[in-house]
């Protein structure tokens, strides 16, 4: 390998690197943006202030995403907190010139198969709020609490896999919304992201 090869290796691996931010940490004001959502409707984020929100990135060819919905585990979680007034807002950031990459069509119609039911499923086809929040995998969560601050980030749970079981997993997600809720500190506030690389 030449001394040649070798820096423009680094170079572009710079490069890369600084197209994506630092992950959110917790305590940090959740950076705002605005997606279109699977029917054409701008979101924007600051909207839901006052909320509980969920962010849930996803890419339906991900086994690690696929094991969640098979499962059953992902649409729990949403029906679940969705009825308690929480925000979910699944987002499929994976980039437009991508070969994974969903039209709105084909989004509606995988979540419909999942009987899946998130407030707001969002299109980041420049994975520009990816790189807002620093996401490195699918599934990757985020949870904000009514004031805007991050109060969870990373894996979603402690199971990483795409086999076993997440029914049967410890579900950093629901821990930190009940916590919170209840008023007592988010015991864990931050886990490693697990699952497929995000496809910018």
């Amino acid at each position: 390998m030449t001394a040649t090869f070798m820096r423009v290796l680094t170079a572009a691996a710079a490069a890369l690197t600084a197209t994506i931010a630092l992950a959110q940490t917790p305590g940090q004001a959740a950076p705002d943006f605005t997606l279109t959502d699977t029917a054409g409707k701008a979101v924007r984020l600051s909207d839901y202030r006052g909320k509980y929100v969920v962010l849930e990135w996803t890419n339906p060819d991900c086994p690690f995403v696929r094991n969640h919905y098979r499962s059953g585990s992902m649409q729990g979680q949403q029906k679940n907190w969705t009825k308690d007034g929480v925000v979910w807002l699944s987002i499929n950031s994976t980039n437009q010139s991508h070969r994974e990459f969903k039209t709105p069509a084909q989004m509606t119609a995988w979540i419909d198969a999942q009987h899946a039911s998130p407030v707001a499923v969002l299109i980041d086809g420049q994975s520009a709020v990816a790189r807002q929040y620093g996401v490195k995998t699918t599934p990757e969560m985020y949870v904000i609490n009514p004031a805007g601050n991050v109060i969870y980030a990373g894996a979603i749970d402690d199971r990483p896999t795409a086999r076993d079981d997440p029914l049967s997993a410890h579900n950093y997600v629901q821990a930190a919304l009940s916590q919170s809720r209840s008023g007592a500190v988010v015991a864990k506030a931050s886990a490693p992201p697990y699952g497929c690389s995000l496809k910018y």
